[in-house]
């Protein structure tokens, strides 16, 4: 099995400071127990928080529903971690039965042949792969093989404070341009200090990936011998753009550690009225605002353009207990009360036609369109970052990333070197 590429250097950094908590992981993996003819199979995910609240009571209404399996669900931290703990319990032969994988490391997984392929079990269920989305379908195959199924889906999309807008007289921005002008007029400064900013996100690959393809630029060239953003220049202006409005205070640019929930609060707060983030924090804000809040697509450059994020769910090939781990992926896709109202309840994208269809489903978006304006952006999804070196580029990106947001390093010169590393591991690769 080719394990090379599964963990980085990165990842084994991660790994080393989770090390203290791997005992415990031990414990909670394999697939062997029964109780009382009960199949117990583990689940491993990285859902925390309130989503985490929502994936154990998916997990309870499994296990109430039958007394066949029994589903032990673990949070196993970041995408990133549960990724790195989970190679480590293959090569131990400690691993779940079922795994969350975040979308854009199957491929890695895939090729080292610990994937199940499920294509004859969504046979027996009577799915078809022509009833998911194919919006979200991207990584779900390998080598026409069917390795994992959506789970947690989600694009990146714009959440606005309508409120502050509407107070300021301005529109929700739908153009790189009118972004721009919006985002700076919503800044607030006392002094040299900024006090509210115009725009935020999370330190991410997500948004500059975005903002690349709305640029008319790929992560990979098509070849996948390069990177696919170099020629016109289009690195260097999608980040000339995000330092220029960085630079006024238009732009806030959160530390990179725990990003997501700086940004999170600063909106909720009233501290930046436009936050790109995923879709699926629309239930958290929900809870915790008091002003008119709407979400939009993410503002086009020369076209309309997302990538998709999220996690998938495999079943792994060394589980004992396939027919029961089957068993629960079938109930998260086809039970209303599986994945359908995990969805209703946090705002991640339903990926099934019959999902869209329902009645809750359409229910909730008629009730709360905030909701819808993902499943609607998919049209014009892109998939440009798939392949097995993903995360070593990855974390390459990030470095680039950081020499940039933080460190004010120049943009071509980083730019250029990242294009470096990028060539020399896909000639590796």
């Amino acid at each position: 099995m080719k394990l090379k590429y599964v963990l980085s250097a990165m990842a084994v950094l991660v790994f080393m400071m989770l090390a203290g908590c791997q005992g415990e992981t031990e414990k909670t993996s394999g697939t062997k127990s029964k109780e009382g003819g009960t199949a117990t199979i583990q689940f491993w995910h990285s859902l925390g928080g309130k989503n985490g609240e929502f994936m154990d009571q998916l997990i309870q209404r499994f296990n109430d529903s039958q007394d066949e399996v029994k589903v032990v669900g673990t949070f196993q931290g970041t995408y990133d971690e549960t990724s790195t703990k989970l190679q480590q319990s293959i090569s131990a032969s400690t691993g779940p039965d079922v795994t969350m994988l975040e979308r854009s490391y199957v491929q890695q997984f895939a090729e080292s042949e610990v994937l199940e392929d499920m294509t004859p079990y969504l046979k027996e269920s009577g799915l078809k792969k022509g009833d998911f989305t194919k919006g979200l379908m991207g990584h779900s195959t390998f080598n026409d093989k069917l390795v994992s199924l959506p789970l947690n889906r989600s694009t990146p999309i714009l959440h606005v404070n309508k409120t502050i807008l509407d107070e300021k007289g301005l529109k929700v921005p739908t153009t790189w341009d009118e972004l721009n002008e919006v985002a700076n007029a919503l800044v607030v400064k006392e002094g040299d200090k900024v006090t509210r900013y115009g725009l935020t996100m999370p330190y991410d690959t997500w948004y500059p990936i975005a903002m690349i393809s709305q640029s008319k630029g790929m992560y990979f060239n098509k070849d996948k011998t390069s990177i696919g953003f170099a020629k016109n220049d289009v690195g260097v202006k999608v980040f000339q753009y995000l330092k220029d409005m960085q630079k006024t205070g238009a732009l806030y640019y959160p530390p990179a550690q725990d990003s997501g929930n700086i940004v999170n609060q600063m909106f909720a707060a009233g501290k930046v009225p436009l936050m790109f983030q995923s879709t699926g924090v629309i239930g958290d804000i929900n809870q915790n605002t008091d002003f008119e809040y709407v979400t939009a697509f993410l503002p086009k450059n020369k076209i309309h353009a997302t990538p998709t994020g999220g996690g998938n769910v495999a079943m792994l090939a060394g589980s004992e207990n396939k027919e029961a781990a089957w068993k629960f992926i079938d109930f998260m896709m086809e039970d209303p009360k599986g994945l359908q109202q995990f969805i209703v309840e946090t705002g991640y994208l339903p990926f099934t036609e019959k999902m869209v269809d329902s009645k809750e489903i359409q229910d909730l978006w008629a009730k709360e369109p905030n909701k819808k304006t993902a499943y609607d952006q998919l049209k014009y999804a892109v998939d440009n970052n798939k392949s097995v070196v993903w995360p070593e580029t990855m974390h390459e990106f990030f470095s680039a990333i950081e020499a940039i947001m933080y460190d004010d390093e120049e943009i071509e010169p980083t730019l250029d070197q990242f294009k470096g590393e990028v060539e020399r591991i896909l000639s590796e690769s």
